[in-house]
């Protein structure tokens, strides 16, 4: 017989199965030795106490073996099949390419980047020299933004499609299953590439073809049919079917839809600044401590704000993390933040963001790139403030509420570095007035939240796509060509990794037999 429980146990006890096992029988009232196994399907930390616990799911096994979980893959050989184009080798693509072999259809991806591995000289380069190659950066190349935006798997987009599935496929490809059951599932940058790599391999191996350093110039058509697309090594690559996972910063593919004449739509975003803190001042508000026990993460939040009915939200919160340099062109500033797997730097960071609406910028409804030349225009404002070589401008928090530019900046993980600014000349003054009313809200929140340790590093703009690429709810193809899919976080339809795998996966769904 088997059943599912749910225990709260003290962090110390976590590892001692022993312990577990005892907890087990006592809540389901039987002997200790009728329990023949157990199998810990969710696991959280519940820190709302004054006693911090994790909260364990679990399926137990009374005089019976547990079996346990399988993982098959369903991969098919693809050699000769019918193509499919990929456009963009990031969470959406790779995921519908994986697609395709299970689908029996014959996956080609076309990356404008680089691999995973040949990525990093590049991104070196971003960090000691200010230097942004357009082509090969924290967004372009294999495995997209988020290689590099540290593998958070945690999405509310289980309507969407089958996240389980999703994380299995990452745990084939080298991922630890820990995924598969903490409430917040989280990979690691220094772990990703190795799991992109070989989920590349898995798509090589079956017949699946890869086309790196190779941008889409042209989607072609006839009769207002797909016919396959032109690249900028001068291929024409032929097929019925394209997807369009290209991400949220592929400004060029908005322009090749505007000179196409098919149609675009301008969609909110967020935008706001990255707030850093020493990691020690979350741990203690959050585990209410002076020092973080060793068997306990380091801490993590989610706060979130009502100011003059707009919200103000955290997002993207990295524990132990890395600010880091995300522009896709010259002379613009633009920040994100990632994590290693065990999110041990000093650091914590999260972007601090507020709603863009259509009705916040001129002309938003009636032109589709609006909020993109808005979203533009406050990235290259930040870039000529803070100085050039993507250097930041910054400020402490509380100097920045009460309008004060700082004497002195605190240490950041920001390797170009940053500047002591008025970030009120960064962004627009709807967003730094919700802004300045949020942050000390959020420190009646969270204690210690709200203090001058902490440093604003502008501008956080990326959050999503501030275009749509619209597309028929139930055939997901492009309302003016046949064939085309838009897919993922660049096309309006995903907000992070997993839940663009799933649109990736949803979009191969979509083609017929």
């Amino acid at each position: 017989m088997q059943k599912e429980i749910e225990i709260a146990l003290a962090p110390e006890n976590l590892n001692d199965s022993e312990h577990l096992t005892a907890l087990i029988a006592k809540q389901l009232k039987v002997e200790v030795n009728r329990i023949k196994g157990f199998h810990i399907r969710k696991r959280s930390i519940d820190a709302r106490g004054k006693q911090v616990v994790y909260r364990l799911r679990i399926v137990c096994a009374i005089d019976e073996i547990l079996t346990p979980s399988v993982f098959t893959r369903t991969t098919k050989s693809v050699h000769g099949a019918t193509p499919v184009i990929i456009i963009g080798a990031g969470p959406a693509g790779l995921f519908a390419a994986y697609r395709c072999l299970e689908r029996g259809l014959r996956p080609i991806v076309i990356e404008r980047g680089k691999m995973v591995q040949e990525r990093r000289r590049d991104l070196a380069k971003i960090n000691r020299e200010g230097y942004v190659n357009p082509e090969s950066n924290y967004c372009f190349g294999e495995g997209g933004a988020g290689t590099y935006s540290d593998g958070k798997l945690y999405t509310r987009s289980n309507k969407r499609g089958d996240v389980q599935k999703v994380l299995e496929i990452f745990v084939n490809h080298g991922a630890t299953e820990d995924i598969l059951v903490d409430a917040r599932p989280h990979i690691g940058t220094n772990k990703l590439p190795h799991i992109i790599e070989d989920i590349r391999n898995t798509i090589l191996e079956h017949g699946g073809v890869f086309k790196f350093d190779c941008k889409v110039e042209q989607i072609t058509t006839e009769f207002d049919q797909v016919t396959g697309v032109i690249t900028s090594q001068g291929e024409q690559v032929e097929a019925s079917h394209v997807v369009l996972a290209t991400g949220h910063s592929a400004r060029d593919i908005f322009e090749l839809f505007r000179l196409n004449g098919w149609k675009l739509e301008p969609k909110p975003f967020a935008l706001g600044v990255r707030i850093e803190h020493p990691q020690e001042i979350i741990d203690q508000a959050q585990y209410h401590c002076k020092t973080r026990p060793e068997n306990l993460p380091p801490a993590y939040y989610s706060l979130v704000e009502q100011v003059d009915d707009r919200g103000v939200f955290s997002f993207c919160m990295c524990p132990g993390g890395v600010i880091a340099p995300c522009a896709t062109d010259h002379n613009e500033i633009v920040v994100n933040g990632w994590s290693p797997s065990k999110r041990n730097n000093p650091h914590a960071n999260s972007g601090t963001v507020i709603q863009i609406n259509l009705e916040d910028v001129p002309d938003a409804l009636d032109n589709s790139f609006a909020l993109l030349n808005f979203q533009q225009e406050i990235e290259q404002k930040a870039f000529e403030i803070g100085g050039g070589n993507l250097v930041a401008p910054s400020q402490r928090m509380v100097d920045f509420v009460q309008k004060k530019v700082s004497n002195s900046l605190p240490e950041s993980s920001y390797k170009p570095g940053t500047r002591s600014v008025d970030l009120n000349e960064v962004l627009p003054k709807f967003v730094h007035q919700a802004l300045r009313s949020a942050l000390p809200r959020f420190g009646d929140k969270m204690k210690g939240y709200y203090t001058n340790e902490a440093i604003l590093v502008g501008v956080e703009s990326r959050t999503s796509s501030p275009i749509r690429i619209p597309r028929d709810k139930e055939s997901l193809q492009h309302p003016q060509v046949k064939g085309l899919y838009p897919c993922g976080e660049g096309a309006g339809y995903a907000g992070g990794i997993v839940s663009a795998a799933i649109d990736g996966i949803n979009c191969i769904n979509a083609i017929g037999d």
